[in-house]
């Protein structure tokens, strides 16, 4: 399976050009499908997808312009959003023809985070199903800008589909036919407040969801600035439940066949919203299973990631779990529900790093992809990702995050997934001087040793030479010639320090270094020897009668 084809930019202009959106120079055909909506940060090295939307917030002189034109370039952007006016110099006109990124303007009064999720929602960014999109009378399943866009042509209206809160969800072309007070709408995102409560004091909304016929809205008595045209609304329902509404800006009451056409309209409206609704949790299930395909490796794993949107760029694992000793571990649900939430945490955190960004909850692990610049120092950022998230998490639930290498292409990624999770059995260990997040390069001593560990365990060994004759000392005699070890060992060879650890006194630890030597018939000036014994305490484990 391949890529659900996205809306090129030619497709975008088309529904939020008038609007929001205008072309100020370039070729909006030059480039195919928009592979996501990324925001210009000049302090951070750009990681973009595939020919990517990039808002620049701020960027307006010349100079600058043309500076990140051609940065863009060398990411294969597709086009650069500035906020009008846009001065096109001889230079940035002479980028935007060599660098093929094409300039387009934001006009005043709509808010870059309107822009954001208005693109956000007509690209379908979060879509990873099929090739062959479903349909849904002809129309693409979920997509409402197409379906205000017909609904618009069948009753020769600019229309927009709201939900039940006066949240517009998509809106027609011809907005510019409309009065002030749509545009307000629309670049707003939602229904003005004084308009809203107009309409609830005069029972529209009322009257709109108690009928399933079209609703014509007159003007009212009083004047309200920016509204002069009526309205004509029809209730979208799905059974009983009342999803929104579809509402037309009208100089005169609708036809019958106009009226009836709504009507229709709004039940195909219906289909989408609950497609759109469903495909929520679908999503996350099959966002879920190609995370694992791509983890594990193997014949599915490049067609997991294509699928994930990440299949052309370098990416870092991020491996989060939660340590259950903080939660209530008598009650199994308890933990579930943290890792399901720090899981969606998660995932709206990398969301808003990159929008490429993918995290599922695989077993009783977190994990995350994120995508890195080919030329950048991707395992510092994915540090600072991971440490920014934590620390908004807080310590309510704490939680531990390690950080995998870079993957360039997709053979090295199950080598990162598992470098990731060696790292992160350290920090669940606790044998990591209390850190949170980590690399392997970290903590690779502690792993080696839990790995050792292991592998004695398997094997059932048990201390041998100096070590053995010590435990069988202290279990005969009642004594701690063991922990005197221990401690000395741990002090480096500093008895203050170790006296301390064990509360006796520097002339006592003394005695018993001596003592135990005696024993054990160990030499503690021997470098050997003491490596050999400092490893048995840490990876062997005593024996079963202690």
């Amino acid at each position: 399976m391949n890529l659900r084809p996205h809306a090129s930019l030619g497709r975008v202009l088309d529904d939020l050009g008038d609007t929001l959106l205008d072309l100020v120079h370039g070729d909006p055909d030059q480039v195919g499908g928009i592979g996501g909506v990324a925001i210009h940060d000049p302090l951070e090295e750009p990681v973009l997808p595939q020919h990517a939307l990039v808002l620049g917030v701020g960027v307006s002189e010349p100079g600058d312009v043309v500076r990140l034109l051609r940065t863009l370039a060398r990411h294969e952007a597709a086009a650069l959003v500035l906020r009008v006016p846009v001065a096109v110099t001889a230079e940035v006109a002479a980028a935007v023809t060599e660098t093929g990124v094409a300039l387009l303007g934001l006009t005043r009064g709509a808010s870059w985070a309107q822009l954001a999720a208005m693109l956000r929602s007509l690209l379908a960014e979060g879509d990873v199903g099929d090739a062959e999109p479903e349909t849904l009378a002809g129309l693409p399943s979920g997509d409402l800008f197409a379906v205000a866009n017909a609904i618009g042509a069948l009753i020769d209206a600019p229309v927009t589909i709201e939900d039940r809160r006066s949240r517009v969800l998509a809106f027609s072309g011809r907005q510019d036919e409309a009065d002030p007070s749509r545009v307000e709408t629309i670049l707003g995102r939602q229904v003005p407040e004084r308009f809203a409560r107009m309409l609830s004091e005069r029972g529209v909304f009322r009257e709109l969801y108690r009928s399933d016929q079209p609703v014509y809205v007159d003007l009212p008595s009083r004047h309200l600035d920016g509204l002069s045209l009526p309205r004509v609304a029809v209730a979208v329902r799905a059974g009983d439940e009342v999803l929104g509404s579809i509402w037309a800006a009208v100089r005169e009451p609708l036809s019958e066949e106009r009226g009836q056409a709504l009507c229709d309209a709004a039940r195909l409206v219906a289909l989408h919203m609950l497609r759109v609704r469903a495909g929520a949790d679908v999503e996350r299930r099959l966002r879920t299973d190609l995370l694992s395909t791509a983890l594990e490796g193997g014949a599915g794993a490049r067609e997991a990631l294509n699928r994930l949107g990440l299949g052309d760029q370098p990416v870092v694992v991020l491996a989060l779990a939660v340590l259950e000793s903080t939660v209530d571990e008598r009650v199994d649900a308890s933990i579930a529900t943290e890792r399901h939430r720090l899981a969606d945490g998660l995932a709206m955190h990398l969301g808003a790093v990159h929008p490429r960004c993918a995290a599922a909850l695989v077993g009783d692990v977190v994990y995350g992809l994120v995508p890195v610049a080919r030329n950048g120092d991707g395992e510092q950022r994915a540090l600072r990702i991971a440490t920014d998230f934590l620390d908004r998490v807080g310590e309510r639930a704490r939680a531990v995050i390690a950080v995998g290498p870079v993957a360039h292409d997709v053979s090295g990624l199950a080598e990162t997934r598992a470098s990731a999770d060696r790292a992160l059995r350290v920090l669940r260990s606790g044998s990591s001087a209390g850190r949170r997040v980590a690399r392997l390069a970290d903590v690779h001593v502690e792993a080696l040793l839990l790995e050792l560990r292991d592998l004695v365990s398997a094997r059932g060994d048990r201390p041998t030479g100096p070590v053995a004759r010590l435990f069988e000392y202290d279990e005969q005699h009642n004594t701690s010639l063991v922990e005197t070890l221990r401690a000395w060992l741990d002090a480096f060879g500093d008895v203050i320090a170790a006296s301390a650890a064990v509360y006796v006194h520097p002339n006592t630890f003394r005695y018993r270094l001596r003592r135990l030597a005696e024993v054990g018939g160990l030499d503690l000036a021997d470098p050997e020897a003491r490596f050999a014994a400092m490893l048995q305490l840490r990876v062997v484990a005593p024996p079963r009668s202690v």
